[in-house]
């Protein structure tokens, strides 16, 4: 029952980190089509950058904790990017120079967000084939 109780946990992670990501890319869509001001957007986008990270590395965590190690080795790479742009210190986003990075910008978080989504598919399909196989099981 603990199993179910993680992959359900894991599963509204990574709905909320899906829409943080969605937001963000609205504010940057936004920007695009100048309905906002470039200060504006920034501040917006920055204000859920570290939720992200911070979200995103319990997500990890919980994984690592819970012993799904493929689920843990496939959120690795996304956690190592995130520490290394907080490293580096190219989390947030500029507001004199939003306009030159919009479409690297973008591209970042349209990649961060395919990633989730496969990681949603994941974690909704796993739990469902191991209960199906091992049910299946049982009644032989």
């Amino acid at each position: 029952m603990g199993d179910l109780y993680a992959w359900l946990l894991s599963f509204f992670i990574l709905v909320a980190l899906l829409s943080l990501l969605v937001y963000q890319l609205m504010c940057l869509a936004d920007l695009e089509f100048d309905y906002i001001n470039p200060y504006d957007s920034t501040s917006r986008i920055n204000s859920v950058v570290l939720p992200e990270f911070i979200t995103q590395g319990v997500l990890c965590f919980l994984y690592l904790i819970t012993g799904h190690w493929l689920m843990f080795l496939l959120c690795v790479p996304y956690l190592y990017y995130n520490v290394r742009m907080y490293m580096q210190r190219k989390h947030l986003v500029d507001v004199t120079e939003i306009f030159n990075m919009l479409n690297w910008e973008k591209k970042q978080r349209l990649f961060k967000l395919a990633y989730l989504v496969i990681l949603l598919f994941i974690s909704i399909f796993w739990p469902l084939v191991t209960a199906l196989l091992t049910a299946f099981r049982d009644e032989k």
